[in-house]
C-alpha cells in the first residue's frame, strides 16, 4: 500500500521461484476498509506475474485502534468505512476455543516486541527509530535505552487481557515480560547498579500483576526468556554479582498476589542445570521450558534437583513452520511422564507463536490437544 514501485517491479522482473510473497494489500496504518475490488486486482497482477502470493495486512496492528463497536458515536455511513484492528483479524479467542486449549492467550497483537512494549509503557525510558540490533538469526529489535527512574504510570496489558477474558470461561493468561529479562534486552544506565534497575523495573511489573489479579486474570505469566543471559561465567561471581538479586527480583513481582492466583514463567533455550535449583526458588507455580531442539535433557536436571514447581517442557521447536503429528508429541509426553509425576506436566510449545503464522500454529496446537487428550486417557 506504501510501495509505490512494488507491484511494477514483480510485473517487470517477475517473483523468484520457490518463495513466498507476502503482499501487504490491506492497510494496517489507516482506518478505511479495504478497498476489495483494487486488491484482487492487484493479487491478480501478482499471480500472473508468477508470484506465489499470501494476502497480508501492510504492518503489524499496532499503529490501528482496536475496534469500530467501541465508537458508537460516530454515524453509521462512518462506521460502515472503518476497519480498526479487531475488524481487520482477530478471531483469536475463538480459534484457541474451536482447537480445545485449557487456557488461553489474548495473541499480543498490541505489541512490537516483548521489552520495547514495556519499555515504551513504563516512565524512565527512551527510544530510537532506527537502532536495530540483532536478536537471533535474521530478527532484530530496538532495545529501549534506560534514562531515568523507572515506574508504571498506566496499566499497560489490563484493557486487552480483561477483554480477551470476557469472550470466554476458560483462562485467559495475563502475558507480562519479567524485570531481568526487560533489564537484560534494554540499554541500561552504567552509573546506576543492575540490581536497583531490576528492582525499579520489578516493582513496576508488580503493580501490573496487581492490576490484572484485581481485574479477574487468575492466570499472569511472568516471562524471564532471559535470565540465564547474564549470568557469570566465573561460578564464584554468580551470586554476588547476580543471582542473589535477579531471583528476588521475579519474586518481588508476584509478591503480593493472592495464594489462589497461578503464577507462570517461561525460559528459552539454554543450559539450565547449573542454575535449576535457583529457578526452582523463584516460586513461580508453572515454569515451562524451550526444550525440544535439546532432546529434553532438561529432565534429568529437573529430576536430580527434586524440582518442585509444576513444569512444561516444550513438546514442538517453534522456530520451524514443520507441524509436529499428534504421534511425536504424544512421544514427547510418554518420555516426560517417564521422569514428571503427571499431576506437575503441562503441555506446551516450546515458546511463543509470534513468527507463525495461522497455516502452521491452528494444525500444529490442533495435534498438541490431540496428544495430550491421548496421552491423558492412558494415565487415568
Amino acid at each position: 500500500v506504501e510501495g509505490s514501485r512494488s507491484l511494477s517491479l514483480v510485473k517487470a522482473f517477475g517473483f523468484p521461484a520457490g518463495k513466498l510473497l507476502f503482499a501487504g494489500v490491506v492497510n494496517g496504518k489507516n482506518i478505511w476498509k479495504n478497498d476489495y475490488a483494487a486488491t484482487c486486482r492487484i493479487m491478480q497482477d501478482l499471480a500472473r506475474a508468477g508470484a506465489e502470493t499470501v494476502l497480508s495486512t501492510s504492518c503489524s496492528l499496532l499503529h490501528v485502534p482496536y475496534t469500530v463497536k467501541a465508537e458508537p458515536d460516530l454515524p453509521e455511513e462512518c462506521r460502515a468505512r472503518f476497519a480498526f484492528a479487531e475488524e481487520k483479524i482477530a478471531e483469536c479467542i475463538r480459534i484457541q476455543e474451536e482447537i480445545g486449549l485449557d487456557v488461553l492467550v489474548h495473541g499480543e497483537f498490541e505489541r512490537n516486541d516483548m521489552v520495547e512494549y514495556f519499555g515504551e509503557n513504563l516512565e524512565g525510558y527512551v527510544f530510537t527509530r532506527f537502532a536495530w540490533v540483532q536478536s537471533y538469526g535474521t530478527r532484530c529489535v530496538k532495545p529501549p535505552v534506560i534514562w531515568g527512574d523507572i515506574s508504571r504510570a498506566r496499566p499497560m496489558t489490563v484493557k486487552w487481557s480483561t477483554y480477551a477474558q470476557s469472550l470466554t470461561d476458560k483462562p485467559v493468561k495475563g502475558m507480562l515480560t519479567g524485570p531481568v529479562t526487560i533489564l537484560n534486552w534494554s540499554f541500561p544506565r552504567e552509573d546506576i547498579t543492575l540490581r536497583e534497575s531490576a528492582m525499579q523495573l520489578a516493582l513496576a511489573i508488580r503493580d501490573e500483576v496487581l492490576d490484572l489479579e484485581a481485574n479477574g486474570i487468575s492466570v499472569i505469566q511472568v516471562d524471564e526468556a532471559a535470565l540465564r543471559e547474564k549470568l557469570p561465567l566465573r561460578k564464584a561471581d554468580r551470586y554476588s554479582a547476580y543471582l542473589d538479586w535477579a531471583i528476588p527480583a521475579f519474586r518481588l513481582v508476584h509478591s503480593g498476589v493472592r495464594p489462589e492466583t497461578q503464577v507462570h514463567t517461561h525460559m528459552c533455550y539454554s543450559e539450565f542445570g547449573d542454575i535449576i535449583r535457583d529457578i526452582d526458588n523463584m516460586d513461580a507455580d508453572v515454569i515451562t521450558f524451550e526444550a525440544s531442539r535439546s532432546d529434553l535433557r532438561i529432565l534429568d536436571d529437573l529430576v536430580a534437583a527434586d524440582f518442585r514447581t509444576e513444569v512444561g517442557p516444550g513438546v514442538y521447536d517453534i522456530h520451524s513452520p514443520r507441524v509436529p503429528s499428534k504421534e511425536e508429541i504424544a512421544a514427547a509426553l510418554r518420555k516426560m511422564l517417564a521422569k514428571i509425576p503427571v499431576t506437575k506436566l503441562w503441555v506446551n510449545p516450546d515458546c511463543g507463536l509470534k513468527t507463525r503464522g495461522w497455516k502452521e500454529t491452528v494444525p500444529s496446537l490442533t495435534n498438541l490437544v490431540a496428544a495430550a487428550k491421548e496421552v491423558r486417557d492412558e494415565n487415568k
